[in-house]
């Protein structure tokens, strides 16, 4: 947000502040609402909200900060360098879904952006996709270009996932996706996000949608603690009648887990997500759904194993050794689930392989 002059800011309700950047006082309404996720994230936070306030010139907001108990100086942080900030303290890691919930029901703007600490914001991105938005009343959330840190493209708008693109995806048959659209599986064939379309979701790491909207459906379900909060969420703006957009126009760098990668091992990261995606199944079509999604995941990580059996042989390493172990266990898993007393009750099977990390609450 640009700073013209004392006097300007504070006719329009805002004032100079340390660090070169304004003090919101509070309205009603604001036209943006930021609202970031911290969870020890100090490292990366810093540029994040540096790149918001340098980069936004004509786009009235606020940054609403939900801390989900970080132990590494964030708040201090956040409190000392950026008093336009408002933190909001929860005192433990409530997941994505409900710590953002938090700070969605703080937010007073016209539009809500749920942002990724771990992104940079590229100059006049903010008051491009507000633009956009303006521009197509339809729409009720927003996508943009995602980059990865190397400058290469970060799928950011997907097909919502099916039964059908699954099973396109686990027999590697995305490729037929160039020939007809019927075998489009988890993304858009040919498709790299250089011009304006509809899709079916947005990644969470940068997600715009209307305030009233997002207020009326409750947020994000907070029963997926992991992963397929952003897909849900888009599938119930589109269940409303309304479109998600996405404009190549407004960019932004997304650094990719900063916040959860390096913290929790790569096997128990993806037994969560399994569990998050058989309450996703289940959510919208039921214990039939959640019979035909296991079928699925066995005969992925199936082909998968065989695989990288192959690839190992040909080829041996440690790397590919620890990823058949993974696919082997990943397997098991799947073959004892049964997924419907997993979601009713929580109900796991207990692996040869010894796990670490798994979400405690769920």
């Amino acid at each position: 947000m640009s700073l013209e002059s004392s006097t300007d800011l504070m006719q329009d309700g805002i004032v100079p502040g340390d660090h070169n950047q304004p003090i919101a006082v509070p309205r009603s309404t604001v036209k943006l609402s930021i609202v970031i996720l911290c969870w020890n994230d100090r490292r990366v936070i810093a540029d994040c909200l540096r790149s918001i306030f340098e980069t936004t010139h004509s786009t009235e907001l606020e940054v609403i900060v939900s801390d989900n108990g970080s132990t590494d100086g964030s708040i201090e942080f956040l409190r000392s360098v950026y008093p336009a900030v408002r933190v909001i303290e929860n005192g433990r890691n409530l997941r994505f879904a409900k710590g953002n919930n938090v700070g969605i029901e703080a937010s007073r703007g016209e539009y809500i952006l749920i942002l990724n600490p771990d992104t940079i914001i590229h100059n006049d991105t903010l008051d491009k996709i507000v633009s956009y938005a303006d521009r197509h009343p339809e729409a009720g959330a927003f996508g943009c270009r995602v980059l990865n840190p190397d400058g290469s493209y970060q799928v950011s708008g997907r097909p919502a996932a099916s039964f059908r693109n699954e099973w396109i995806a686990a027999l590697y048959l995305r490729g037929l996706g160039r020939l007809h659209q019927w075998f489009t599986a988890d993304s858009y064939p040919g498709w790299r996000g250089t011009s304006e379309r509809q899709v079916d979701w947005v990644s969470g790491c940068f997600i715009l949608v209307r305030g009233a909207l997002l207020k009326s459906l409750g947020g994000f379900d907070e029963q997926f603690f992991y992963y397929y909060e952003d897909m849900d969420l888009c599938r119930r703006i589109g269940q409303a009648g309304y479109p998600i957009l996405y404009s190549p126009d407004a960019t932004i760098t997304h650094l990719g887990g900063q916040s959860t990668k390096t913290r929790f091992p790569a096997l128990s990261f993806v037994l969560d997500g399994q569990v998050t995606r058989y309450l996703y199944y289940r959510k919208y079509f039921g214990n039939r759904g959640l019979r035909r999604a296991r079928r699925i995941a066995l005969t992925s990580a199936a082909i998968r194993w065989l695989g990288y059996r192959v690839m190992g042989a040909m080829r041996p390493s440690e790397a590919l050794k620890k990823r058949v172990e993974h696919l082997s266990a990943l397997m098991e898993w799947q073959w004892r689930v049964d997924p419907v007393r997993l979601v009713e009750s929580g109900e796991e099977p207990e692996l040869r392989m010894k796990l670490t990390g798994r979400v405690a609450e769920r």
